[in-house]
């Protein structure tokens, strides 16, 4: 019999046929038989944690982890999606095989590992919690509105978010790189893309690489001469062009100039050096084939003729728009006694944007009149004047080599002015790496507690499932045959009451 100052809490299952079959278990009984298996629990814990932790390391030095890094653009434009120059932005430029190539170049890598390298760069956007909060409820609004307005349906639906930090991966298992190796290319690639980023939305090098580029020596001297000109005019435009972007009066640490200093620069070459030679050219009559200069004046007059004639009419056309334009209207009402209204009239955008062009081709003809009159003096001057002399020849070519070294100096100062100017000024911060790959002895830790997370969540519920459920049965079988030895005791001493009473 039970003590009376036992308490027992009993778990009773119903036998819904009517039978007495109740089945009590108590939980004392069950504790105990958890208590009893404990330490076989523990051991089967330790054993499953080792193994989930050998297999996550097994599987995580067979299959190497994928290298992360962070990076973010920032500037005007990549919040709509768009590129520095106004065009969709294309986040993959970053697996350019010239980005690749010249990272693998610079670390010694296999040349044959770009392609296998550029497979197993991916990229993907990170969108904040609260932009895709933002469309979620504008297109939950939408979805439930019984009767929306089209203009706020649309401007709703025009929710679109383009990321401005982004997670680059690489998973290069299918490449022969250690894992230094492929850590230092990746971080290498980060790295360089940069320098392509601001070559292509930057300075233009290619313009640098086809002034220099041209072998003046082979064309006649005031062939050369234009040449040179030809070249200068587009650099001069250029550095016109970021002197006027330019508010703040940038000056290269590099260099020491300002974009207006290079102008000058540039320009004193165009009007000094190359004018002193065009005179001794003209002057002293120089060429190397009289027959061909004149052929070329000839040309040359001729096609300027006909851009001449193509400005005027262009300028006619643009005049005679400007004065048929209706320019926009504002009026202005007084509040006076005799209710008087006055208007005045104002140029549109548009009609700002036609005086402008007919500026611009002003000039442009000015400028091919003026041409036009030079060749003719230069071609008028080679039919009258004798052929120059050795020396004057010689001293042509020597001003020419001169001009030349002048001109490749002036593009390497606006080269590294500008680069300068987009690293430091327009595009500071553009594209920056805000978290570099890393693959230190705590990430492979990290890697391998993350693989061995599942397997070992997994083994231990259903070690702990199948512990509880051994206890769980052997108090049951426990608490059984305790009520049945109860029961046939109780049978014992009824049976013998009985024979007492009879007796």
């Amino acid at each position: 019999m039970a003590n009376k100052d036992e308490r027992n809490l009993n778990i009773t299952l119903k036998n819904d046929t009517g039978d007495n079959d109740d089945v009590i278990i108590s939980l004392s009984t069950i504790f105990k038989k958890l208590k009893k298996y404990l330490l076989l629990w523990i051991v089967c814990a330790v054993v499953i944690f080792v193994l989930s932790f050998g297999y996550a390391t097994v599987t995580t030095h067979i299959t190497k982890a994928k290298l992360t890094a962070l990076i973010s653009f920032s500037y005007d434009g990549i919040e709509k999606g768009l590129d520095p120059n106004g065009r969709d932005f294309d986040v993959n430029s970053i697996k350019n095989p010239a980005v690749i190539e010249s990272a693998i170049t610079e670390l010694g890598i296999d040349m044959d590992q770009l392609e296998y390298i550029r497979q197993g760069i991916s990229i993907d956007g990170l969108i904040p919690k609260d932009a895709i909060d933002r469309i979620t409820t504008y297109k939950s609004i939408l979805d439930n509105s019984a009767n929306p307005n089209l203009a706020t349906a649309q401007a709703m639906l025009d929710v679109t978010y383009y990321p401005t930090q982004y997670k680059v991966y690489f998973d290069y298992n299918d490449t022969t790189l250690t894992s230094s190796q492929a850590l230092a290319v990746f971080n290498k690639i980060l790295e360089l893309y940069e320098n392509y980023f601001y070559e292509q939305y930057g300075y233009n090098e290619s313009l640098g690489s086809a002034i220099t580029a041209i072998d003046y020596k082979s064309y006649d001297y005031s062939e050369a001469v234009d040449v040179f000109d030809t070249n200068i005019q587009t650099l001069k435009k250029y550095v016109r062009k970021l002197s006027k972007e330019d508010t703040a009066r940038f000056r290269s640490v590099t260099t020491g100039y300002t974009f207006d200093d290079l102008y000058e620069v540039i320009n004193t070459i165009d009007t000094i050096d190359l004018e002193k030679i065009s005179s001794v050219i003209n002057v002293n009559n120089i060429t190397k084939n009289k027959e061909e200069s004149l052929a070329y004046y000839d040309y040359r007059i001729k096609s300027l003729t006909r851009q001449k004639a193509q400005y005027e009419e262009q300028i006619a056309d643009v005049a005679d728009s400007i004065a048929k334009y209706q320019k926009d209207e504002i009026f202005v009402f007084t509040n006076t006694n005799e209710d008087s209204s006055m208007h005045s009239t104002v140029a549109s955008e548009q009609y700002d944007k036609m005086l402008q062009q007919k500026i611009d081709l002003t000039a442009q003809l000015a400028e091919v009149k003026q041409r036009i009159n030079y060749y003719t003096e230069r071609q008028t001057s080679l039919k009258e004047k004798k052929s120059s002399s050795t020396e004057d020849v010689t001293k042509v070519e020597t001003q020419l080599d001169s001009v030349y070294e002048k001109i490749n100096n002036a593009v390497s100062l606006v080269n590294a002015t500008a680069d300068d100017y987009y690293k430091n000024v327009t595009f500071k911060d553009a594209y920056s790496i805000l978290v570099p790959a890393t693959d230190t002895a705590i990430d492979r830790v990290s890697r391998i507690v993350d693989n061995a997370k599942t397997p070992f969540i997994i083994l231990e519920a259903a070690g702990f499932a199948l512990y509880f459920a051994v206890a769980f049965i052997e108090a049951l079988k426990a608490d059984s045959k305790k009520r049945k030895a109860t029961a046939e005791s109780t049978d014992e001493n009824k049976d013998e009451n009985k024979e007492e009473n009879k007796n």
